[in-house]
């Protein structure tokens, strides 16, 4: 069942948290997942858990992230961007920075691919923690690239194709959580998607105030750490409120 988590949220400063349990290797059903004791048990432990941190440039991805790289429950992996700037010794992130128009298709391509490795990679911890999903490169910045002129239509339908099938071949385990004009633009993207439903959401969302200082987030990230990697259920009381 689909839930979705609003935490107070300001406009262009949201962080999406989207959150995966793998209920075999758990060996939990769904009422099961609501009921998990609130401390971390040896099934947790063994969890197989994926959390994507999703939100726009700027918004406290790096801090949220920066602050569960301490967790020893929690492997970081952040996007690939150093793979991106060496493609056979050229350097995809600049080119597109040169000329979007001109490079767009080749990138979100390339994208599309990097950051399914990523989905991919194995981890030893029960939580993988990774800096946005492919869903988001397709969902948000490439549909942003298309609805601004920057990708042609024909490239966009190709690019399409392309995410649906190696999303469907390679199933991300995801089970169902610049410039000021860029911001705004891939901000509507974002709420488009994982607000307002305008593209599939491949797991439940919680949506984080970005606006607090950073004492405030620390806080907020060790009050609620279990909750944000998926190892505790949100009780209703706080859904009701995050709903608000």
């Amino acid at each position: 069942m689909l839930q979705h988590f609003r935490w107070n949220l300001e406009k262009c400063l949201g962080i999406w948290c989207l959150i995966e349990r793998c209920r075999t290797m758990l060996g939990l059903n769904h009422s099961d997942q609501l009921n998990l004791d609130c401390s971390v048990t040896r099934k947790q432990k063994n969890a197989n858990i994926t959390v994507a941190v999703e939100g726009n440039i700027g918004s406290g991805k790096s801090t949220l992230l920066k602050f569960f790289r301490k967790n020893p429950l929690v492997q970081v992996f952040e996007e690939p961007v150093t793979e991106w700037q060496n493609v056979g010794g050229k350097n995809l992130l600049d080119l597109f920075y040169t000329d979007c128009q001109r490079w767009s298709y080749l990138f979100e391509s390339y994208a599309v691919l990097s950051l399914m490795k990523v989905h991919q990679k194995p981890h030893i911890t029960p939580v993988k923690m990774i800096e946005r999903s492919v869903y988001s490169g397709f969902y948000c910045f490439e549909q942003n690239l298309f609805e601004s002129g920057l990708m042609s239509r024909a490239e966009h339908a190709v690019h399409s194709k392309w995410f649906n099938w190696i999303t469907k071949q390679q199933k991300p385990q995801l089970d169902l959580i610049s410039a000021p004009d860029l911001l705004v633009a891939l901000h509507r993207q974002h709420e488009e998607w994982l607000m307002k439903g305008k593209f599939p959401i491949p797991a439940p969302v919680m949506v984080i105030d970005g606006n607090r200082n950073l004492e405030e987030m620390l806080t907020f990230y060790q009050d609620n750490d279990q909750y944000l990697l998926g190892l505790k259920t949100w009780p209703p009381q706080l859904q009701q409120q995050a709903a608000c």
